[in-house]
């Protein structure tokens, strides 16, 4: 509904603007509001139309999909006062298509989270696909046109070539495609075919950026920085291993894979992923570029945290849905901010920033933390539980990957920090007074900075949330 009054108020950019926020907040307090008979274990349920025998057009809030609406719902409103800062700062083009993408995006998100079947969870997904489609290409370029030609091919390829003929066998199985505590797949079904429909799903939802489907999520780092941050903290990856998550607990169910002993495959594949990933982003000097190879390696954790199939593991990757968000979402808010302020693309040219942007760069400080893992952030506790997942679970392996890529994680965003702190600039550069970033740039990655710091006091209601997700899921 918020698009169609940003397309009429077009010419009007104050009102355009103050309309996004307030069908931000408006969308935020309508998620706000079922928190309570989440919290008191209640499920709202909702069906549209039946469209087949045992499927139907549905919703259902439960904890797993509040999680991630209260995480994707409250950062709309923060990245809308980001990209305003951000797209005048800038003077870009095309602002209204872009603001009214945007919110199409949100609302597909809105759409998967609270999705009560696999069919709903689809048609959300692929709306989600070509509504940020026009924000990949903004820049409607030669680069931005191949990066989303690349963008569509690895996330339409794939849902349309693996995830929907998985999604057909599933209903030929077991007649309907609602999500159930302990997967609606029977325990009768061959090992061979479970193993099938699991690759189908892990890969078939791209946008979680699993290797080698990975490709997509860097070459979209020509869109702008709001959008990259929509896609790589928010809206978009999140939705593709929210959506894994949902098979693994809601289709095939933990039972099942632990039966057949698949949690192994998917703590080798998200494993490889972690790894490859940090490996990666340690020779990247662009410093999207080197967010982009870190949020493919993040993702994983979560996806990581549900194989593991042990109680804190899996809560320590439903967790991480929110940390991530938030630390991930600083990062990119600073990259955007630097550039928008200096130019300033590449880390090597970042020396002796932090004392020309201060706040900017203690809060790339603080998100970085978050990303590493390391107190007081947020991200601290989702790592921690999935340490003590991966004890719990018996994987030595997997607890040495976790503490391999926290390492690496450290390698190579400690060094952005040392060099815009304690490196001097050159000569030239030296004498060359930069300011901070507008006050729209600025005030959003300080808030998020600032959350992410909270969250490791006082990390509700997304801790409890994930606790209730997992023991929904039969895992605790």
């Amino acid at each position: 509904m918020a698009a169609v009054p940003l397309l009429i108020l077009s010419r009007r950019a104050n009102i355009r603007e103050s309309w996004t926020f307030a069908a931000a907040v408006a969308k935020f307090l309508i998620v706000l509001s079922m928190l309570p008979a989440v919290l008191n274990g209640q499920q709202l349920v909702f069906t549209i139309a039946e469209v087949a025998p045992g499927v139907a057009i549905a919703f259902r809030v439960d904890s797993l999909g509040m999680l991630f609406a209260l995480v994707a719902s409250s950062l709309w409103i923060i990245t809308s006062a980001y990209s305003i800062g951000y797209m005048r700062g800038l003077d870009e083009h095309s602002q209204t298509r872009y603001f009214c993408f945007f919110a199409l995006a949100l609302s597909s998100t809105i759409g998967v989270a609270f999705s009560a079947n696999l069919l709903t969870l689809y048609l959300f997904y692929e709306m989600l696909s070509l509504a940020t489609y026009p924000l990949v290409t903004h820049h409607q370029d030669e680069e931005a046109r191949a990066s989303g030609r690349r963008y569509l091919t690895y996330i339409l390829g794939a849902s349309i070539g693996l995830a929907l003929p998985a999604m057909l066998i599933c209903y030929t199985q077991a007649g309907t495609l609602d999500f159930t505590t302990q997967g609606f797949l029977s325990e009768t079904s061959s090992k061979g075919l479970v193993t099938l429909l699991l690759f189908l799903f892990l890969f078939g939802f791209a946008k979680a950026a699993i290797m080698p489907f990975h490709a997509w999520l860097p070459a979209a780092m020509v869109a702008p920085t709001p959008v990259s941050a929509l896609l790589h903290a928010v809206a978009v990856v999140k939705v593709g291993v929210f959506s894994i998550v949902r098979v693994l607990t809601g289709v095939i169910g933990i039972d099942l894979l632990s039966s057949l002993h698949l949690d192994v495959v998917i703590c080798i594949i998200a494993s490889f992923t972690i790894i490859v990933g940090s490996l990666i982003a340690l020779s990247q000097d662009n410093l999207k570029r080197l967010l982009a190879f870190s949020t493919i390696a993040q993702l994983s954790y979560i996806v990581l945290g549900v194989g593991l199939l042990s109680p804190k593991g899996m809560t320590g990757g439903m967790l991480h849905i929110a940390m991530h968000a938030f630390g991930k979402i600083t990062l990119f808010f600073c990259a955007g901010a630097i550039f928008v302020a200096t130019g300033k693309r590449n880390i090597s040219e970042m020396k002796g920033l932090g004392r020309r942007m201060p706040l900017t760069m203690a809060a790339f400080f603080f998100g970085a933390l978050s990303i590493i893992g390391l107190p007081p952030t947020g991200g601290f506790l989702s790592k921690w539980y999935l340490v003590l997942g991966s004890l719990e679970a018996g994987q030595i392996a997997v607890l040495v990957v976790l503490l391999t890529s926290s390492l690496l994680n450290a390698a190579y965003f400690m060094p952005i920090v040392y060099r815009a702190f304690f490196s001097r600039a050159n000569g030239e550069e030296e004498k060359t007074r930069i300011q901070e970033a507008p006050l729209f740039c600025v005030a959003p990655l300080t808030v998020t900075a600032l959350i992410s710091i909270i969250l490791f006091f006082y990390p509700q209601p997304f801790f409890r949330l994930a606790q209730m997700a997992v023991e929904a899921a039969g895992g605790g």
